[in-house]
């Protein structure tokens, strides 16, 4: 196999960078820039993956690690065979004016496609969602299961001394470093303590993580985000791919300017790109300057640039811009996503998509107190659609169904905070509820809760009243807000909201609790509350593409040699939330078709 790069130093003295040829870079290593990494040295390419931080993986180490993927193959061979119409007619309502048939069609027609690849191509190996269903199930074309896969549980031992250089998981929402992956694995410790084969599963789990983290000082048993990451690095270290960590991108190479001599891209005609102005005909992507240890590397790329750095999450300009309430919103993206991929696109000419229904993918978080002054965050995903917890705001009356996706939660809260006050609001639940589901990081029986009381994480109350003067919540609204509940759950109803009446709600429930696995009275203190904010997973807006993942400029045409995939590009949901995995399946499909365009294009 041709080496994955070839490096010389520059020809004029000391003072010159030196210098790296490749046929295709790769500014990032979460799930977009590792799938196009993988996707395009299988084709023929050689890649480099230049990512800023000592370890791969960014934003998707972190994640829950489900992609949405319509029609995948994994569903088919499960007997859920649906037209490409059904999924097409789903985005269409829910997405309503910021559905692009463009890129929607792209996504919808690749998806598929780029699952089988991997599965047949590569160490990434799935597993199916077939009974997760869509979010909106009174939706046209909401579909009920098999839209959704996540990589197989990977054993990272596999990848050798690379181990080492993946990210570790997001602590606040791991056991000591243990990720649990949604479905069967959930429920054994959630039911632990009720079920034996459960139990066992539980123990055989802690055991052997206890042993890897004395053997290798790490979890190797990987799941979610991190079976994905880990999962597509032994792809591409199979193949190879060549990475260099601790390399950050600090400028793009353009063929006009090469050709001119002036070294960078004109102001002027950025400007007037911007504008939708006249463009260089030479005007094309060649390379980047990456920036390691203090030096400069030009990195000339032939078939072009992916810019996938994982969006503007912890970018405080863009965030006071463009996230509402910004000083009060807590992203639990990885704090290396700063808009390093969007700065460095928009100084080419690039065109930002600013038009989308919501900025970020929200999610409620709570903010955790660790001791000596530090500050976790933790993302509400579980517990809000069990049966006996409600949201209120300081005012004491719910806002939300609490029941439906993470993101609709923090949409609810922001549009029901006045104009001036701080968009917070708490969750509300007995001890009861706190032992049986856990009550944010502060997890179920048999793990004790009190540290967590004792830190001030977790508000409590032997009576209704005695909580919210706690929490700082208006009595009489609470008492009000619960009476009128806790009537229509002893019939196992919602009456306000309508919990459990869709499918996505009722998986978010306990089936083992009825009528309603959404609904239960709150009722018998102590009570418990935790304060919780708007946060976020990642941003949605992000740079203009086309079908081909291709950057475009605000007029339309085409950004040569550039493309962006993850959350560099704006995202193909258009601000909505129709899924969960509709971060990652997008990522994944577009790294791999940005991957294929430049192959041909070669």
């Amino acid at each position: 196999m041709k080496p994955a790069i070839s490096e010389k130093n520059g020809d004029s003295g000391g003072d010159s960078p030196s210098q790296m040829e490749c046929d295709f870079l790769v500014v990032g290593s979460g799930a977009a820039g590792l799938s196009a990494a993988v996707c395009a040295v299988h084709a023929g390419l050689r890649v480099i993956v230049a990512e800023k931080e000592p370890a791969l993986g960014g934003t998707t180490a972190w994640s829950g690690g489900w992609m949405w993927t319509p029609r995948n193959p994994l569903a088919r061979r499960a007997g859920i065979n649906e037209d490409i119409a059904a999924p097409r007619a789903y985005l269409r309502a829910v997405l309503g004016a910021q559905y692009d048939a463009e890129t929607v069609e792209a996504f919808l027609q690749q998806a598929p496609q780029m699952v089988a690849f991997f599965e047949a191509q590569t160490a990434l190996q799935f597993e199916g969602g077939l009974a997760i269903p869509d979010t909106y199930g009174a939706a046209e074309g909401a579909g009920t299961g098999g839209r959704s896969v996540i990589a197989a549980p990977f054993d990272a031992r596999a990848l050798g001394a690379m181990a080492a250089n993946l990210a570790r998981p997001m602590p606040e929402t791991t056991f000591h470093g243990m990720t649990i992956q949604a479905g069967p694995d959930l429920r054994a410790f959630m039911t632990m303590t009720r079920s034996a084969r459960a139990f066992v599963h539980v123990a055989r789990r802690v055991l052997r993580h206890g042993y890897d983290l004395l053997r290798y000082g790490r979890a190797m048993q990987l799941r979610n985000g991190m079976a994905l990451v880990g999962r597509l690095v032994k792809s591409a270290e199979d193949l190879p791919v060549t990475f260099m960590l601790q390399t950050r991108a600090v400028s793009l190479i353009d063929a006009a300017a090469e050709q001119s001599g002036t070294g960078h891209f004109d102001t002027a005609q950025s400007a007037s790109a911007q504008s939708g102005g006249p463009q260089s005909a030479d005007q094309r992507i060649i390379g980047a300057v990456l920036e390691r240890g203090g030096q400069n590397i030009r990195v000339l790329a032939r078939c072009g640039v992916v810019l996938a750095t994982g969006g503007f999450p912890h970018d405080p300009a863009r965030q006071a811009a463009r996230i509402p309430h910004s000083d009060h919103h807590l992203s639990v993206a990885a704090p290396c996503a700063t808009g390093d991929g969007q700065r460095l696109a928009v100084q080419m000419g690039a065109a930002l998509r600013e038009d989308l229904a919501a900025p970020a993918a929200y999610c409620p978080v709570s903010e955790v107190p660790l001791g000596k002054g530090r500050r976790g965050r933790f993302p509400h995903i579980i517990e809000r659609g069990k049966p006996g917890i409600i949201a209120v705001r300081a005012n004491g009356a719910r806002f939300c169904n609490e029941g439906l996706g993470y993101h609709d939660y923090v949409t609810a809260l922001l549009a029901a905070t006045p104009e001036g006050e701080a968009p917070v609001s708490w969750l509300i639940c007995t001890r009861a509820f706190q032992r049986r589901y856990g009550l944010g990081i502060a997890r179920p029986f048999p793990l004790s809760e009190k540290p967590w009381i004792k830190a001030g994480y977790i508000k409590t109350g032997a009576t209704v009243r005695g909580l919210a003067q706690a929490c700082g919540i208006d009595p009489a609204g609470l008492a009000e807000t619960l009476e009128r509940y806790n009537a229509g759950a002893e019939r196992g109803e919602d009456v306000e909201f309508g919990r459990g009446t869709t499918p996505y709600m009722r998986l978010q429930g306990d089936p083992a609790h009825g009528p309603n696995p959404c609904v239960a009275p709150i009722a018998g203190g102590p009570f418990y509350a935790v304060k919780v904010y708007p946060g976020s997973f990642g941003t949605f807006e992000g740079l203009r593409v086309n079908r081909h993942a291709q950057v475009l400029r605000a007029d339309g045409s085409v950004l040569r040699g550039l493309y962006a995939a993850g959350t560099d590009m704006a995202s193909v949901m258009g601000g909505h939330y129709p899924a969960g995995g509709i971060n990652l399946g997008p990522a994944m499909t577009f790294g791999y078709i940005a991957a294929r365009h430049a192959a041909g294009e070669a």
